[in-house]
């Protein structure tokens, strides 16, 4: 168990490496890389916290915050090779569910709505989507696969794959709704 988790981080070490432009080599990502840690130690705090460990799982995440400015509730779900860029001041609340090969900036919050405990508040985030610096996205909805949100956007309402939104709140970039074509202000 222990090598496969080892094995598992290399490859998120690796992934990260590949995708962001500012990360030189993989000992680089496991020395430099805040969101790297957070993710990292949240997969220990998750399995704590899965094994009803959770005021092991909570302060944990607690110290981990401290460490990288990143708030991740240790029940949050998130997929394999989630990339957390320049991620001071994410946060990514309890029932959130993240998929494979995401990548959120910095400032990024995925947060709940209500203060029901029994209940899904936070947002399911699918497969290879996108999120801008500073954007909220917010409640129960559903960020479709290979989604991007520009940065600053508020997201309430759920987005549908491939599709790209922008603003406050946030609404779709193209196909009429909002198009910006340099030869048309020529």
């Amino acid at each position: 168990m222990v090598l496969g988790f080892y094995t598992h981080m290399l490859a998120e070490a690796k992934h990260i490496l590949t995708s962001d432009p500012a990360m030189y080599s993989v000992w680089e990502v496991f020395f430099c890389s805040a969101g790297f840690h957070a993710v990292l130690w949240h997969r220990i705090a998750h399995g704590l916290w899965s094994q009803g460990f959770r005021l092991p799982a909570r302060m944990l995440a607690q110290w981990v915050r401290f460490a990288t400015g990143i708030e991740i509730h240790p029940a949050a779900k998130i997929g394999q090779r989630c990339m957390i860029d320049h991620g001071m001041g994410v946060v990514i609340g309890e029932t959130c569910v993240i998929g494979n090969d995401v990548t959120l900036f910095q400032g990024v919050t995925l947060g709940g709505t209500g203060t029901a405990k029994t209940v899904k508040r936070h947002p399911t985030v699918g497969n290879g989507v996108l999120i801008g610096a500073g954007a909220t996205v917010l409640g129960d909805i559903v960020l479709g696969d290979g989604c991007k949100v520009g940065a600053g956007a508020v997201v309430t309402k759920a987005v549908l794959p491939y599709t790209t939104v922008v603003g406050i709140p946030a609404k779709e970039y193209g196909s009429g709704a909002v198009s910006i074509d340099t030869d048309e202000r020529a």
